[in-house]
């Protein structure tokens, strides 16, 4: 079967290559009887469409942005913040007719997603600067707008107010009367376990400012709390943290958790060890996902706008874009999105108070 072209099409119609290839591209250059003519005539013929690499080249554009990922894909889609952003990025770039490719950190038999994949821009997602994958994205020049971390070269930013959202949680577990405070984060960098020092613990942007909140809010009050890291945000770590916190001779009476996640791992750390949340322990989470309505009793938790980020990422980018295609010189922005404190049925003044 002979190959069909666009002027395979416009023989068949009586009409020239550059208005079929109009009723493709540029449609409000036709009629609609026209155009539906054309486009009669070329699903008759079998004909799908220009070749999207041919286009793409004439373009010099590819119709399509990455997501940059810490994690494999399957675990970004089994994280329900993660999927919130991912859908709120994918309704804002809908209009705009940009398709979304999610873009491992990690390279597989010689291919490195972020080298290879054609893309106009990118969202980087929780990635360190330092990033190999970080380190192609800038090399190629792209747009970028860095979510939930510090942005490179002359990229914008998307981030929550991380250090007022902690600093909410630790004031209201001060103003309930708590002074035996435990905070429960992460810290990919060291083994598990007691930190030496509260004030840097942590790594990574977002639970380093999580952490520099709770630690000048609780000082400032004269409290210096005890801080359990584990390795990641994921099981059996959090489990393994959370008894660990809870079953030393010295027990806080509240804990300020690093995610709703963290959260739910202390509550049932609680209940094995016989122990009532709130009557016995406070507990604070942060991000205020379905998990945190799920949980009995109802988390008290840092509230994050999922859609405002998305719908913020989405908009940085394409503006960087429409920039960079426009030859205009980058003007990075830092968008900070707020968060407020939710109170519900996880936290009580401390039994002595």
């Amino acid at each position: 079967m002979s190959r069909v072209t666009l002027q395979t099409i416009a023989d068949r119609v009586g009409v020239s290559r550059m208005t079929v290839s109009n009723a493709f591209s540029r449609p409000d250059q036709l009629s609609a009887e026209m155009r539906r003519t054309i486009l009669a005539a070329a699903a008759d013929l079998g004909y799908v469409g220009p070749d999207p690499s041919a286009r793409a080249l004439a373009r010099g554009t590819t119709g399509a942005v990455g997501v940059l990922l810490t994690e494999s894909l399957g675990t970004a889609f089994l994280d329900p913040i993660a999927a919130a952003f991912f859908g709120a990025v994918a309704e804002e770039l809908a209009p705009t007719g940009l398709a979304v490719v999610l873009l491992p950190s990690t390279s597989s038999e010689g291919m490195i997603p972020a080298r290879d994949i054609p893309m106009d821009g990118a969202l980087v997602y929780g990635c360190a600067g330092d990033y190999p994958a970080v380190d192609w994205l800038v090399k190629r020049r792209l747009p970028l707008v860095f979510v939930d971390g510090e942005p490179v070269a002359e990229a914008s930013s998307v981030l929550l107010d991380e250090r007022h959202g902690a600093r909410l949680g630790a004031q209201h577990l001060l103003d309930l009367g708590h002074t035996r405070i435990g905070v429960f984060t992460m810290n990919s960098t060291e083994p598990p376990g007691w930190a030496p020092d509260p004030a840097s613990a942590g790594s990574g942007f977002v639970a380093r400012e999580r952490q520099i909140g709770w630690v000048e809010t609780l000082r400032a009050a004269g409290v210096t709390p005890v801080v359990m890291e584990v390795h990641d945000n994921a099981e059996p770590y959090v489990s393994e943290g959370a008894r660990a916190l809870l079953d030393g001779p010295d027990r806080p009476t509240a804990v300020l958790c690093f995610s709703d996640l963290m959260a739910a791992a202390v509550v049932h750390a609680a209940e094995e060890l016989g122990l009532r949340v709130p009557e016995d322990l406070s507990v604070v989470g942060f991000d205020d996902s379905p998990l945190a309505r799920r949980l009995r009793p109802a988390l008290t938790t840092v509230h994050q706008d999922f859609a405002a980020k998305g719908k913020a990422a989405a908009a940085a980018l394409t503006s960087s874009i429409a920039r960079f295609r426009a030859g205009v010189a980058p003007e990075p922005e830092e968008h900070r999105i707020l968060v407020d404190l939710v109170v519900r049925d996880s936290t009580a003044p401390p039994r002595s108070a």
